[in-house]
């Protein structure tokens, strides 16, 4: 499913998110980011094991699943849910999915009822380490979770999220973490207007503290 480029409506219904990773030290991460966040959950794990609505993989601007999360995710749901993907970033974006902004559309399976592609790199296996990509991602995906149920009301009430830009993205897990924890409580504060409005928002709150979010909280 796509949207109009300006339709980001506020989410109205109750996210449950979850937090999953096969590696321990993102887990650890972000057991420490998210220390005053109980109502998140956080396990070892695969994303694959994981009963939600939705879940987000982590992408590249051309909806490319060769690698990585997106890759695992590729195999396990099949070669249609690129095609979908790809579909739906070249009917919304012309082809190409801006780092800060994301797709979602229907899996093909019966867990997850949806996919949510966000990008953390433009084109393959790229080092986004000193960039606010992972941010900017997270962000994204939550804006996708309130387009779809604004689409559909409480189509998506439960979200899985890996460890976005932790493996081939080769960004630290701390720092992965801590990202990824400012972009959820910023979420819950701002009501962004457009894709445009979420990327200036995030860009201006975080790039002031750019270094305070690599410190471990």
């Amino acid at each position: 499913m796509s949207y109009p480029r300006n339709m980001v409506p506020r989410m109205t219904t109750q996210l449950s998110v979850v937090l999953t990773d096969v590696n321990a030290k993102v887990v650890d991460a972000w057991r420490s980011a998210f220390a005053e966040n109980p109502e998140v959950t956080i396990v070892k794990g695969s994303i694959l094991t994981q009963k939600a609505d939705a879940w987000v993989t982590p992408t590249n601007s051309h909806g490319a699943m060769n690698g990585g999360v997106d890759g695992v995710i590729h195999r396990h749901l099949g070669p249609g849910i690129q095609l979908r993907v790809q579909r739906a970033i070249r009917d919304a974006f012309d082809g190409t999915l801006p780092i800060g902004s994301a797709v979602c559309v229907p899996s093909g399976a019966a867990n997850p009822a949806y996919l949510i592609s966000t990008p953390t790199m433009e084109h393959s296996a790229e080092n986004v380490r000193e960039t606010l990509n992972v941010a900017l991602a997270c962000a994204a995906a939550f804006q996708a979770v309130h387009m779809q149920n604004a689409v559909q009301r409480g189509s998506i009430s439960s979200l899985a999220l890996v460890g976005m830009g932790a493996a081939t993205g080769k960004v630290p897990p701390q720092i992965c973490a801590n990202l990824m924890w400012a972009a959820y409580t910023l979420f819950q504060d701002h009501a962004f207007t457009d894709w445009s409005d979420l990327r200036d928002t995030v860009t201006a709150q975080l790039t002031p503290a750019t270094e305070r979010v690599r410190i471990r909280r």
